[in-house]
């Protein structure tokens, strides 16, 4: 079992467009079933779970509660800076006053990787008992609906980067903390959502390898989104091709009932690739007819994600 909700912090990413903000959605859901006080973190100025509860307007940085146990944010560099410079300086006064100012931001704006390290350390700050802003409450569990896999892996990587250039001073102090945090498999855990196509599974085992590379941790579990039912059986196929009706319905249905078993048939061997290839825990959602996935659409799902990552 890959224990996902009993730890600290939970990335998950992925190929864009694989579902990435619904399958950390329903994780949330799942870890304040199991009575985990959790926050959903967007990045990029994300602000797509308000969206699904019927919230808008809501500022960036804002820790918006959403139900009992569940809350969400979109991170926002400035002010999650304003906040670290807050702490070390303990003076809000002169905290604004350099934040504020034309010379800061133009330091902060040439520093390499300083919106990412400020980004990833939010996402750290918001699990931690003595938060940046000392009013804040900590989470049990901060799922990161990261982005997509190659800028996702940037943003861990930065804060040994940082740290590195850096060396010392608060930053430092503060950037190495963060990324000895991200290698603990006791805190953080990694979540990838693929598609059972060849493109995202090959994306996700790169995914795994860079990882390992990178913060010496392998994927704790894959998610793979959309998949089809098995609905006909080979004996069912082989007599649907063998009819010889030739009216329009029913060759419309002959090519209908081929065409979903080759997609189903390239799904089960993606599936099989991904599992051959990861060490990691694969569980499946199954695909939903829908224009749109509503909250509701998001509750089912979350059992299926529970039983793959609790």
């Amino acid at each position: 079992m890959t224990g996902l909700l009993d730890r600290e912090l939970l990335f998950v990413t992925g190929k864009g467009g694989v579902g990435k903000t619904t399958v950390a959605l329903a994780a949330a859901l799942a870890a304040v079933r199991a009575g985990r006080r959790t926050i959903v973190a967007e990045v990029g100025g994300q602000q797509r779970i308000p969206r699904l509860f019927g919230r808008t307007g809501v500022p960036l940085g804002a820790e918006l509660q959403l139900a009992d146990g569940l809350w969400t944010v979109s991170i926002d560099p400035a002010l999650s800076l304003e906040h670290f410079v807050s702490k070390q300086l303990r003076s809000r006064p002169l905290t604004q006053l350099l934040t504020r100012s034309n010379v800061f931001r133009a330091f902060v704006d040439a520093a390499p990787g300083a919106h990412e390290l400020v980004t990833i350390g939010t996402a750290w700050d918001l699990a931690q008992t003595r938060r940046w802003h000392r009013d804040l409450a900590p989470f049990d569990l901060v799922v990161v609906d990261a982005p997509a896999s190659g800028h996702g892996i940037a943003l861990l990587r930065t804060p040994r980067t940082f740290g590195d250039i850096a060396r010392v001073g608060p930053m430092a102090q503060e950037a190495y903390k963060v990324a000895e945090w991200l290698r603990d498999g006791h805190r953080a855990g990694y979540l990838a959502v693929a598609l059972a196509q060849e493109m995202p599974v090959a994306e996700t085992l790169e995914l795994e390898r860079t990882l390992r590379r990178s913060l010496g941790r392998p994927l704790d579990a894959v998610i793979v989104n959309a998949v089809l039912p098995r609905r006909f059986t080979a004996a069912q196929l082989r007599e649907v091709a063998a009819l010889t009706d030739d009216r329009p319905r029913a060759r419309a249905a002959q090519h209908v009932v081929a065409s979903f078993a080759e997609r189903v048939r390239v799904q089960q061997s993606q599936l099989s690739r991904l599992r051959r290839g990861t060490g990691a825990v694969v569980g499946t959602l199954p695909f939903v007819i829908a224009p749109a996935l509503e909250l509701d659409d998001i509750e089912a799902l979350s059992a299926r994600v529970q039983l793959t990552i609790a």
